[in-house]
């Protein structure tokens, strides 16, 4: 069973365990299978007959913890939780659903394994950034500190491996891509690929916040994305990790080889 089969990992990986033969339901609230985290009522039928889960976490945190107990009173044997790389420096109240996921199967009877990815490449063309590159302007509070991107495609091809391999419970594995480019890099590697202009623009925290207040971005969600800026400038995320190397014999794909596939397929027309 794949949560958030809609999303960037969660489709995915479910197309990923499908060309492998592997039997998969997806579920989201638009998916094959009708899941919503508010309405309990579904989560029953997203359950049954499931032996493993890839679990994306709640905005709620208080759901966490019953979603992962009726997960394994109803036969759930194995879940691979996807969480951030630096959640064990990001201060509490910060992405409690993250963090209530995470402590949640730490906790729980079943077999658990925890991925904690860097930024992913494709919130350059799929959501986060990708209105404001078309756009011309992508404005963050990063500085020049650099951020090893992470192509969705290899979280997907982990969490597969982690789903259907033995040998991975109670581990924590943070995944990157090869090498740390500033965004300053991305963006200028980006409008050379879609052969646009593009440019990055450095705010203060403050100015980044009024931007995200401006656009009606949530208040609360404001102040995460804030708290995550904050840690990748502390430096914490920004050098590669092999995670994906050892996990899949391979290594992670590029920066430059993500954007030109991007725009080959007309991400930033």
């Amino acid at each position: 069973m794949v949560l958030g089969a809609t999303g960037k990992t969660g489709r995915r990986l479910v197309r990923t365990l499908r060309m492998a033969g592997r039997p998969v339901r997806a579920a989201s609230r638009t998916g094959e299978v009708r899941f919503d985290w508010a309405d309990e009522g579904s989560w029953a039928a997203v359950l049954e007959g499931a032996s493993a889960l890839y679990l994306i976490a709640p905005e709620d945190p208080t759901l966490a913890r019953p979603f992962v107990q009726r997960a394994g009173a109803a036969g759930v044997r194995r879940i691979v939780a996807l969480s951030g790389r630096g959640m064990d420096r990001i201060p509490a109240g910060f992405f409690e659903g993250m963090s209530a996921t995470e402590q949640a199967v730490r906790e729980s009877d079943v077999e658990w394994t925890i991925i904690r990815p860097n930024n992913f490449c494709q919130n350059f063309d799929e959501d986060h950034w990708h209105t404001a590159v078309r756009a011309g302007r992508l404005a963050l509070p990063i500085g020049a500190v650099p951020e090893p991107f992470i192509d969705a495609q290899d979280i997907a091809d982990v969490a597969a491996a982690l789903l259907t391999t033995d040998g991975h419970h109670g581990q924590v594995y943070e995944l990157s891509g090869p090498r740390a480019v500033t965004f300053g890099e991305a963006v200028a590697t980006i409008a050379a690929a879609a052969g646009r202009p593009v440019r990055y623009e450095e705010l203060t925290p403050q100015a980044y916040r009024s931007e995200l207040l401006a656009e009606g971005v949530p208040a609360d969600i404001a102040a995460d994305l804030e708290s995550m800026f904050a840690n990748m400038r502390a430096g914490h995320i920004a050098e590669p990790v092999d995670g994906v190397r050892r996990l899949l014999g391979r290594e992670p794909v590029d920066f430059d080889r993500y954007a030109a596939r991007a725009a080959a397929a007309g991400a930033w027309r």
